[in-house]
């Protein structure tokens, strides 16, 4: 591990996300973060996204092990299902971990992440890039101080058009609307309120027939909070693109929208007693603050936050939602010990970037 200067990150897997926004982001990260190494299995990609980033060292998946032997951490940006094997293998090696959201596909294989990750002392964090988001912080704040009075309700919609065949819509490789974006909703509720969910229920549709043949077209969820407090949500892999969340309190509400996009700017409404304030900011890195936030802890040795128990309450939430759908039950969910909120040392603004020249990926939706 080093002590000083930048540490050296592997991006493993070139899809969408790598490319559109991890790899830029390194250039306003680059006080104590470099990437210098790059893991994918199409050489195409692996020849001109190393050119375009000057990175000289590439590695198939099958060269993983030796990749991790020339790096400190690594991002890993792959399918859902593989986060935990190459979040395990990245520990048994030394290597530290910034993992992408979901987590994992299941609790058990979250735990295991966490468990690699404590007894090879390295750091794990899950790359919830809206922790370190200003807007979003805002709001957070706007409701833990009171603006609103008691927060009483949180409600979002989430919802877009995915492309056919899109990995997003196959199973065996973690797919599902609440693994790729209902995990926003959740994570927002959470941390809204401030406050676990003790009960859920959900109820899944699909009327997509063949195109999502395999997951959830979309679920409805309800979730019940310590404090006797409520959050509903709707995502949706066929239909329009939004992104939006309110909390309503005794004295007034916020909304947030757009509430979870990285493309473009976020902003949110403030109204109460019949009084509305807006405050909106243009497109910002949200990738570069969690590199500097998580190379930070590496180098001064600090217990990374959103944390792998983080990653694992929103994994048991998802699980727990799905089988309230199959069940057509309320599923409870077990004691959490609640995560600490976050620090002065989260809020890193960057500013946008403009979208790179994509090599043979694009976006999810159509």
């Amino acid at each position: 591990m080093p002590r000083t200067g930048p540490v050296r990150y592997a991006v493993v897997g070139l899809g969408h996300i790598a490319q559109v926004a991890v790899l830029p982001a390194f250039a306003h990260a680059r006080r104590n973060s470099r990437v210098v190494a790059l893991v994918s299995d199409d050489p195409a990609k692996l020849r001109e996204v190393s050119r375009k980033y000057r990175v000289e060292q590439t590695y198939s998946y099958d060269q993983y092990d030796a990749c991790l032997d020339q790096v400190d951490a690594v991002y890993i940006a792959l399918p859902n299902s593989q986060h935990a094997e190459y979040t395990t293998r990245a520990a048994r090696a030394g290597v530290h971990v910034l993992c992408e959201k979901p987590m994992a596909v299941t609790a058990a294989e979250c735990r295991r992440m966490i468990e690699a990750c404590r007894r090879n002392r390295v750091k794990l964090m899950i790359a919830y890039r809206l922790h370190f988001e200003a807007i979003n912080l805002k709001v957070i704040d706007l409701v833990r101080s009171g603006r609103i009075g008691e927060p009483k309700f949180f409600n979002s919609s989430f919802a877009m058009t995915v492309r056919p065949g899109d990995i997003r819509t196959r199973r065996r490789m973690g797919g599902g609307t609440l693994y790729d974006i209902g995990v926003y909703c959740i994570n927002a509720a959470r941390y809204v309120f401030g406050a676990e969910p003790t009960e859920v229920m959900a109820l899944s549709v699909n009327a997509a027939g063949r195109k999502l043949a395999e997951i959830d077209e979309s679920t409805g969820a309800l979730l019940r909070f310590e404090g006797d407090r409520v959050a509903a949500f709707v995502t949706s892999f066929n239909s329009a693109d939004v992104g939006s969340y309110q909390i309503v309190g005794t004295e007034g509400d916020i909304l947030v929208k757009p509430a979870y996009e990285y493309a473009g700017g976020l902003g949110f409404e403030l109204t109460v007693g019949g009084k509305t304030t807006k405050q909106h900011a243009g497109k910002r890195d949200q990738f570069a603050p969690e590199l500097l936030y998580f190379s930070d802890c590496i180098l001064k040795n600090r217990q990374p936050e959103p944390s792998g128990e983080e990653g694992l309450q929103d994994v048991r939430i998802v699980e727990a939602l799905y089988r309230s759908a199959r069940t057509g039950r309320a599923v409870r969910i077990p004691p959490f010990r609640k995560s600490k909120r976050p620090s002065g040392r989260q809020r890193i603004t960057r500013p946008g970037i403009a979208k790179p020249r994509l090599v043979k990926v694009e976006s999810a939706s159509e």
